[in-house]
């Protein structure tokens, strides 16, 4: 649906996105993620032809980006991170406008459709200049879905949203992912994207690491164990470590982290011989990381060694 074959942006000397290779499947919610700067937006604008590539080739629902770029944009949808509305116009005369430019069929019931949807109704006939930043960005999601795209690109949409809000656009696009639309979101809001995202792709210029949300946590981290005992976890640790199946082990107070492959079969070896050596076993958890622990920890890795 979505295919980047060494896809690269520079401005002048500054290279914003750097020879970007990409393959989203049709139906996929697939997450950017990276720092303020990193070149997402950049990418993004590329990708609905706003912008054309330095180098590189990009395909959107199989059109070539530089050469169908008018079929791209009528085909696909584009919430910016800071959307342009007619601020003296109505919300309703706001999404007429930009429905007739689609060349929507049912005008009227598109509109309406998506004022309702977002809880915009009763206020259709306000002046958009009237209306908060969370009330704009929500209008905003509406005037990217009245055409029904098929790829839909979002760039930070719950972007001042109270959390209300936040769970319509979340219900949203897991409605759109059900009726095989393709997601490309942009967001700072990582619990968004785990909850969201069926692959994510962390990107600072160039792409750091892209996988599925779970697969990155064991990537980062691993499969860790906490053993939660009942006395100094130090006088246990030796015992640990000299397992073959034990990757990692160390002690914090009364807790033995264990780091392994297979949890579910080597517990209960751990266990044995944990009380075969004298502990006192409380219970017995796995840690869940979250993917804001695995995103600082890559961003940590990326940075430049100080000196």
């Amino acid at each position: 649906m979505i295919h980047t074959e060494n896809l690269t942006k520079s401005f002048g000397d500054q290279v914003a996105v750097d020879r970007l290779n990409l393959d989203i499947a049709e139906g996929e919610v697939f997450g950017f993620l990276g720092p303020n700067g990193a070149g997402k937006t950049t990418t993004i604008r590329m990708l609905t032809c706003l912008i054309a590539p330095t180098s590189g080739r990009a395909r959107v629902l199989n059109y070539e980006v530089g050469r169908d770029d008018e079929q791209i944009r009528r085909n696909v949808g584009i919430l910016t991170e800071t959307p342009g509305m007619y601020d003296r116009l109505s919300a309703y005369r706001n999404l007429s406008i930009f429905a007739r430019l689609y060349e929507v069929e049912q005008v009227d019931y598109q509109v309406e459709k998506y004022l309702k949807l977002l809880g915009l109704w009763e206020r259709r006939d306000d002046a958009v200049g009237e209306f908060s930043k969370g009330m704009r960005q929500k209008l905003a999601i509406g005037r990217a879905l009245l055409h029904e795209p098929q790829v839909l690109f979002l760039d930070e949409p719950t972007a001042a949203l109270d959390p209300e809000a936040s769970r319509l656009v979340h219900d949203f696009v897991a409605e759109l992912k059900g009726r095989g639309r393709t997601i490309f979101l942009c967001t700072h809001n990582l619990d968004e994207a785990d909850r969201l995202c069926d692959r994510v792709a962390v990107f600072k210029t160039h792409l750091r690491v892209l996988d599925t949300p779970g697969r990155l946590r064991q990537q980062v981290y691993g499969r860790q164990v906490a053993f939660h005992l009942g006395g100094p976890a130090e006088l246990f640790l030796s015992q640990v470590k000299s397992l073959p199946f034990v990757d990692q082990a160390e002690a914090k107070d009364a807790k033995l982290i264990v780091t392994l492959d297979d949890p579910e079969s080597r517990n209960p070896d751990i266990v044995r011989a944990l009380v075969g050596a004298g502990a006192d076993i409380q219970f017995v958890g796995e840690l869940r990381y979250s993917l804001e622990d695995v995103y600082l920890q890559l961003m940590k890795e990326d940075a430049p060694a100080a000196g």
